[in-house]
């Protein structure tokens, strides 16, 4: 696959438009579509307003919509994006969707001659707009090969499996910043209940074994209070839970995960889903508040 190829980018939301931009500053032809269509122009592409016309000559249609169910929908069935992509094209599955629905996908895409890749990312809206990405991709390694170009434009691909491997492997990456961020979140409110100044107390850790980009970005978030969503909420949760999930499947009891999960569960449900997850810290305030209100 060469740097002048053309590829299709569906969802150009707060991920997907950059990474649309950065494929098109690295010379490839980008085509976008996003349901809702005043979203879907972005500088240095050709916008769509219908996705099956989007992928018709597609070398590679990138995915990245918001969940399992939203990527079925487009891609699948007899009037899916899937059933119009050229034989040979690639389709690349970027959004973060159970392991299930990955292998699922893949196998439509089998039927109608496609390739298929899922490769979630890591790095949130700075590192689409960097090209710093983590790519996890799952999928045949001569196909994952071909997607380089198209990979090295947005970031540090890593092949990590078969098909489903990629969205494993999110999972992974998933459990992890949700944990960081509650952990972050719980240390600077206790430094902050015991009277020290919660900014000082992040600045002190900076550089030491507690340090983190969580601690770094999301707890500057916390300590000024700047929630405008590069995360939101309601994402995490959905990977917690899906997580959780497949762990359930697969015979396995996750403790600390099962809590990370409450807790974001608990803030969707007041209604902070679309704030950053950092905000996690909030529910923390509120917790604690119902706690003083019954002792």
């Amino acid at each position: 696959m060469t740097e002048g190829a053309r590829v299709t980018v569906l969802g150009t939301g707060i991920m997907g438009a950059p990474m649309a931009a950065r494929l098109a500053d690295a010379g490839m032809t980008v085509t976008t579509w996003n349901r809702t269509a005043a979203k879907a122009a972005v500088p240095g592409t050709i916008s769509a307003s219908d996705a099956i016309a989007a992928v018709r000559v597609a070398d590679v249609v990138v995915c990245m919509l918001s969940s399992g169910p939203v990527c079925d929908a487009v891609l699948l069935g007899n009037a899916g994006v899937i059933a119009a992509m050229q034989s040979g094209a690639v389709l690349v599955v970027m959004s973060s969707i159970p392991v299930e629905t990955a292998r699922a996908q893949a196998e439509a895409a089998r039927a109608c001659g496609v390739d298929y890749v899922d490769a979630p990312v890591s790095g949130g809206e700075a590192g689409a707009k960097a090209g710093t990405l983590s790519i996890m991709a799952g999928g045949d390694t001569a196909v994952v090969e071909r997607l380089m170009p198209v990979f090295t434009a947005l970031g540090r691909p890593t092949h990590v499996g078969p098909v489903g491997c990629g969205q494993l492997a999110k999972l992974a990456n998933q459990l992890i910043v949700a944990t960081t961020i509650c952990a972050v979140a719980e240390a600077l409110t206790l430094a902050a209940a015991g009277g020290a100044d919660p900014g000082k107390v992040r600045e002190a850790l900076l550089g030491g074994f507690a340090d983190s980009t969580i601690l770094k970005l999301h707890g500057l978030r916390m300590v000024e209070r700047r929630f405008a969503p590069g995360g939101p909420a309601r994402y995490q949760l959905k990977d917690t839970s899906t997580a959780l999930g497949l762990a359930r499947d697969l015979g396995l009891t996750l403790p600390v995960a099962a809590q990370v999960d409450q807790l974001f569960g608990a803030m969707v449900e007041y209604g902070d889903g679309d704030l950053d997850h950092s905000a996690v810290i909030l529910e923390l305030a509120r917790l604690n508040q119902r706690v003083e209100e019954r002792a």
